[in-house]
């Protein structure tokens, strides 16, 4: 992985640097001030307004993106690390074919009640499904020699990190068990 300082080409203004990266499948060359958050640059520049701001410290999990397939908190990424990296957003977790699996379950779930955080749930769920095929434990793995079970306690765990203030978890659950499943 690269750090920032070799990522980034510096512009002209010596404020700013020229990165490209691809968002949802498609490349974008950005020139950004180096101070913008992957979650600003994905609202601000590119108009992909799912990933919301919600605590802007990392605390909530509302900014939830993929980051070369891995859930980050995009309000403490700095978008000028991102050159040559891919970032899916809620916007990009469809296909061609409908909504992604943990999208529907969402939606058959009713695991949601604002909206508010979904996005970032939805972006955590699909990462922890990723998380889950390589075997990677939580805090809550009982037997670390075998595949991961995506148990209740294991889901509550692993989304532990993503809030939602109008207190719809077990719905999120249920989803995730669902889309999980699938």
């Amino acid at each position: 992985m690269r750090s920032g300082r070799e990522s980034g080409k510096p512009a002209d203004d010596g404020w700013s640097s020229r990165i490209t990266c691809t968002v949802n499948g498609v490349e974008h060359d950005l020139t950004l001030d180096n101070r913008t958050t992957l979650l600003d640059a994905l609202r601000e520049r590119l108009g992909l307004t799912g990933s919301k701001k919600g605590c802007d410290h990392g605390q909530c999990g509302s900014c939830t993106v993929l980051l070369d397939g891995r859930r980050v908190k995009s309000c403490l990424i700095l978008a000028v690390t991102l050159d040559g990296r891919t970032v899916v957003s809620v916007e990009g977790l469809a296909g061609a074919e409908g909504l992604a699996p943990i999208q529907a379950a969402f939606i058959a779930h009713d695991a949601f009640q604002c909206g508010y955080c979904t996005p970032g749930q939805l972006c955590s769920a699909q990462g922890m499904f990723d998380e889950v095929a390589r075997d990677w434990p939580s805090a809550v793995t009982e037997d670390l020699t075998a595949p991961v079970q995506l148990t209740d306690p294991e889901i509550r765990e692993r989304m532990s990190g993503n809030l939602c203030r109008c207190a719809a978890y077990p719905n999120i659950v249920a989803a995730v068990r669902e889309a999980a499943a699938r």
